[in-house]
């Protein structure tokens, strides 16, 4: 069935541009968010005929769904900033199993290489109930697209959470135009296939119903190639830089979009009266415009390797005492998913490291590190400013946009520490400190090294840098995709 109001263009995601809080007296609160889906919806204009179609996450959000237009998911314009948005209200129970159960303790696991294999994962009668979960919940929403889509529409399906829409759709509207785009790493042949042959083989098939299927860098559409050829035995054939695969009497076109940093807005943004509160406030933490500031802004995620860059920088202080006194680690680690006990236990392991850091190295004007753990963009943005040094450290990332908005905000440039295991690696790696994440004597000489360079040499670097994380804005990144599938 068609949608009367027949969308030309459609994104599909897990969280969806606004949310809702409800509050005791039964009222709602709309809160927009940001980022490059949002940036790119607006760059095609008002009248693209575009629809989001997201999932309800919460409480707030189911009530909203059920207040919508007819009970039709259909949130108020004056909620979205314009965008029509379409939220779907699947079951809380299929939506916990499909989101936690899978999405972020299977999907995210196995492509970040997380698992401490002696022990997990353990695909049981209970993960079969979850996996069932995950099927459901992606044809929700290739129901939903289904419905929403006109003749011919071009949908841009989004992320882990979604691997099976792309075909669940294409079985339901073989007319549409359709995209999928991975903002995670991708797993090499070896690891993937720690995921029951079956349900490997049905993620690769998922995202194979897709036009084109899309990622951050060639590193991770290489690993997704070869997964596709080892696990399904596709048919995988490059020509003249491009890519594609074959199976089961499709092809897919592979396409790399290296997502950057919204330099405009970042700028804006960073310099507003909120901001310049708490960089004096940050300033005065620091002790002295003498200091070195090292600059981490993180979500208490295990792949973000936060605990380690604390390790580093402990090692820092021990091997070269020179500087203890002179730097300042301003650490940001913002609570993630934390309805999973592994990451409620990790904030509490980051928290308790630094207060350790503290204990054995602060002096009465001193305190080495400074951490905070409740979110505040515009502190983030402050600490932007005032970095020195940028340590971003992931054990793998599918870009980290850190490392891209960092050197565009910074007040007087910065020398970037980065993990060879980021995304923003492949853009960004012959202008900062490599590390190997797992290193933290080697990581504590890279912090060393980008301590000590020169203010020249860091600000002819920091040019290159803004250079490469502006390559691709999120419009043009949004635009590009949608362009490409024709």
């Amino acid at each position: 069935m068609v949608a009367s109001h027949a969308a030309r263009v459609l994104v599909a995601s897990n969280r969806g541009p606004v949310s809702y809080s409800l509050r005791e007296d039964g009222t709602l609160t709309a809160r927009r968010g940001g980022g490059g889906l949002v940036s790119g919806l607006s760059a095609i204009g008002p009248d693209a005929d575009a629809v989001w179609v997201c999932a309800a996450l919460g409480d707030g959000d189911r009530a909203a769904v059920l207040r919508g237009a007819g009970g039709t998911g259909r949130l108020p314009i004056a909620d979205t900033g314009g965008q029509h948005v379409r939220m779907l209200d699947i079951p809380a129970d299929t939506f916990a199993s499909a989101y936690n159960g899978i999405a972020n303790s299977v999907l995210w696991f196995v492509h970040h290489m997380l698992f401490q294999t002696p022990l997990e994962p353990v695909f049981d009668e209970d993960f079969r109930d979850q996996w069932a979960a995950y099927v459901a919940y992606n044809a929700a929403f290739a129901d939903a697209l289904a419905e929403e889509a006109g003749q011919g529409a071009a949908v841009l399906v989004q992320d882990y959470h979604l691997a099976l829409v792309p075909q669940l759709l294409r079985s339901r509207r073989p007319d549409l135009r359709i995209g999928h785009f991975s903002h995670t790493p991708w797993a090499p042949p070896d690891y993937f296939r720690l995921l029951p042959d079956d349900v490997a083989a049905e993620v690769l098939s998922g995202i194979l119903g897709a036009d084109r299927a899309c990622f951050l860098t060639h590193r991770w559409a290489d690993a997704f190639a070869a997964c596709c050829a080892d696990v399904l035995g596709a048919s995988v054939i490059r020509d003249a830089g491009s890519l594609t695969i074959t199976h089961g009497g499709r092809t897919t076109r592979i396409g790399v979009h290296g997502l950057g940093a919204d330099a405009d807005f970042l700028r804006e943004r960073a310099h507003r009266p909120d901001v310049d509160e708490r960089l004096a406030a940050l300033q005065e933490a620091v002790g002295g415009p003498d200091r070195k500031v090292v600059v981490r802004v993180d979500r208490t995620e295990l792949s973000k390797n936060i605990v380690r860059g604390l390790l580093a920088y402990a090692q820092l202080l021990r091997d070269h005492p020179e500087w203890q006194g002179r730097v300042v680690h301003i650490a940001f680690a913002y609570p993630s998913r934390h309805d999973l006990a592994v990451y409620r236990e990790y904030t509490d392991e980051v928290s308790d490291l630094a207060e350790e850091i503290n204990e054995e190295f602060a002096t009465p004007g001193w305190q080495p590190v400074v951490l905070h753990v409740k979110d505040d963009f515009a502190r983030s943005l402050a600490a932007y400013r005032l970095a020195d040094v940028a340590l971003v450290n992931p054990i793998r990332d599918g870009m980290n946009l850190v490392a891209k908005e960092i050197p565009v905000v910074s007040d007087d440039g910065v020398a970037l520490v980065l993990s060879r295991e980021a995304g923003a690696y492949e853009e960004l790696g012959d202008d900062a400190f490599v590390v190997n994440p797992y290193d933290i004597r080697a990581t504590a000489d890279a912090l060393h090294q980008a301590l000590s360079v020169s203010h020249g040499e860091r600000a002819e670097a920091t040019k290159r840098l803004v250079a490469a994380s502006t390559a691709l804005p999120p419009q043009q990144w949004f635009l590009d995709q949608l362009r490409a599938l024709g």
